[in-house]
């Protein structure tokens, strides 16, 4: 395991949330089987959210389609109510909702049939996701604003690991860096990644033209 799964994620409190009891039991197991404490179970959208707003878990794993309310608009309230970061089931199929879901601040996802082996680094990077967007929400001081530098953050650190072959966690800790030594802030630094690669790819473009 990572020093990150290790101080972070040992004994994480999880609330798993999905209509199929099957699936619950499931995951339930594989998740006592990991290391994870399951603090509560539900099988509606509703109930998950009650049950999350009174335990305040680490993590809630949760179907994306759900009775009464959906995983997603679930994952938002959550997200807005600074309870605890959501992590989707979903399938190939939800492609629309996954971008959806995006929106609404949705740090990680699952696919079914999902195996044990994926659940560790699933958990333990949207845990680290989570900590990274309550950082920049207390660095703006606003929960929408942090959304939309988020959603930034996330593009250039897909940009830096293209580009520089990098981890997530090292792609993040450049922006971080070099927000400090620039005194600019995570926005515009990451602002600054996709430009330059913009500017760079449509560059190379105009010269496979020419030739």
């Amino acid at each position: 395991m990572s020093s990150l799964g290790a101080s972070v994620t040992a004994n994480a409190r999880i609330v798993i949330a999905d209509d199929e009891s099957l699936i619950r039991l499931d995951l339930r197991e594989m998740l006592g089987e990991l290391g994870y404490d399951v603090i509560g179970e539900a099988a509606d959208g509703r109930s998950a959210m009650d049950l999350a707003r009174k335990l305040r878990p680490d993590l809630v794993i949760m179907d994306i389609k759900m009775p009464g309310v959906d995983g997603i608009t679930a994952a938002e309230d959550l997200t807005r109510e600074r309870i605890a970061p959501v992590v989707l089931l979903t399938a190939y199929s939800d492609q629309g909702l996954v971008e959806r879901a995006k929106e609404a601040g949705v740090v990680g996802y699952v696919v079914k049939p999902f195996r044990q082996a994926e659940l560790m680094p699933v958990i333990e990077l949207s845990l680290a996701r989570f900590e990274e967007f309550r950082s920049l929400e207390r660095d703006v001081g606003d929960l929408k604003e942090a959304l939309e530098t988020r959603k930034l953050i996330e593009r250039a650190k897909g940009v830096l690991m293209e580009v520089h072959g990098l981890r997530e966690a090292e792609a993040f800790h450049r922006i971080r860096k070099t927000s400090m030594d620039a005194r600019k802030s995570m926005k515009e630094v990451a602002e600054a990644v996709l430009l330059t690669h913009e500017m760079e790819r449509n560059a190379t473009g105009d010269g496979a033209a020419g030739r």
